[in-house]
C-alpha cells in the first residue's frame, strides 16, 4: 500500500486548492443565478463572495511564492481593451 502513496509538493497541493476553489465558485455562481427565491439567492451570493475571498487568498499565496506568475499589461493594451468593451 505504501508504494501507492505520492508525496505532493506544497506547490502541487496549493495548486489543487486553487483549482478546487475555481470549481466551487463556478458551482455557487450557477446556483445563485438559478435560485428562484431571493433569500436563497442572497445566501448563495454571500457564500460565493466568501469563496472568492478564499480563492484570492490562495492566488496571492501562490503569486508571492512565485508559483503563479503574472505579467503587467502595457498601458496601450489596457487602453485597447477598454475601448473594445466600453460600449457593449
Amino acid at each position: 500500500m505504501a508504494d501507492c502513496v505520492k508525496n505532493y509538493s506544497d506547490k502541487d497541493m496549493i495548486g489543487d486548492v486553487l483549482s478546487t476553489q475555481k470549481m466551487m465558485t463556478g458551482g455557487y455562481n450557477t446556483v445563485a443565478n438559478e435560485a428562484a427565491s431571493p433569500l436563497v439567492k442572497n445566501a448563495f451570493m454571500d457564500i460565493l463572495n466568501d469563496e472568492h475571498c478564499i480563492q484570492h487568498e490562495v492566488f496571492d499565496t501562490m503569486s508571492q511564492r512565485g508559483w503563479y506568475p503574472t505579467e503587467s499589461a502595457p498601458q496601450n493594451k489596457i487602453d485597447t481593451v477598454k475601448q473594445k468593451y466600453c460600449c457593449m
